[in-house]
């Protein structure tokens, strides 16, 4: 597909993934490693969250956010930020409370990447 408007449609905000990343080619390859590191991260951060472990919790939510802010994906951004905060302070009913949220957001995310890539 590779349509940059549906990712605009869908809530993505490319020019400042552009900013970051230079130009298209850059962008798409970063949509890549985001699926990739997305399918070993995602099961990690819930058995993070399982397991109590806000250290290394903490540390896949802040690698999620980087790559939303730099690819322009500025709701999962937020979340993983606000995700990052709570774990830090050890704030495990945040994390739990919201965790839904956060995954649906990352999901939904994925779902779009990969239709825009095909």
């Amino acid at each position: 597909m590779k349509d940059v408007n549906y990712l605009k449609n869908n809530g993505i905000n490319v020019e400042q993934g552009l900013e970051i990343l230079g130009d298209m080619e850059m962008y798409n390859d970063t949509l890549n490693d985001f699926l990739t590191e997305s399918e070993e991260r995602l099961p990690k951060i819930k058995n993070y969250k399982e397991d109590g472990d806000m250290h290394n919790y903490s540390i896949l939510v802040h690698a999620m956010k980087s790559d939303a802010k730099y690819l322009g994906f500025k709701q999962l951004a937020d979340l993983s930020y606000a995700h990052e905060m709570a774990s830090k302070e050890s704030n495990v009913d945040y994390v739990n409370n919201n965790f839904d949220n956060l995954l649906a957001e990352a999901e939904r995310i994925i779902r779009v990447v990969k239709e825009y890539l095909g």
